[in-house]
């Protein structure tokens, strides 16, 4: 069993910071990858954020140069420190993982239950 949980979300001002904490734990053999997803209201779930097991990072355009996403392989624990923050970042954050559980043979994809940023005008 591979659970992911997440902490950091909550209530900010345009122009504020958060950061997100994800930690993937249970029966892991391997992770692949580790990022976050986002789905403002009444939208679909985009990628923000992604970063593999070497520290390669893709982030989406829109959040470019105010994001940072981070990694720390020893706890199994991904990070989005979100500065600069504007309201249209406001939406539930996922933490996803690509990952191998123990006694599979494949990897396969993992979501944490998704934690609210809202950033206020």
């Amino acid at each position: 069993q591979v659970q992911l949980v997440e902490s950091g979300g909550g209530l900010v001002q345009a122009g504020g910071s958060l950061r997100l904490s994800c930690a993937a734990s249970g029966s892991i053999f391997s992770i692949d990858a580790m990022g976050w997803y986002r789905q403002p209201p009444g939208k679909q779930r985009e990628l923000v954020a992604v970063i593999t097991t070497e520290s390669s990072t893709n982030y989406a355009d829109s959040v470019k140069g105010r994001f940072t996403i981070s990694r720390d392989n020893a706890k199994n624990t991904v990070y989005l420190q979100m500065n600069s923050l504007k309201p249209e970042d406001t939406a539930v954050y996922y933490c996803h993982s690509r990952l191998k559980s123990r006694g599979h043979w494949f990897s396969r994809d993992y979501w944490g239950q998704g934690t609210q940023v809202t950033v206020s005008s």
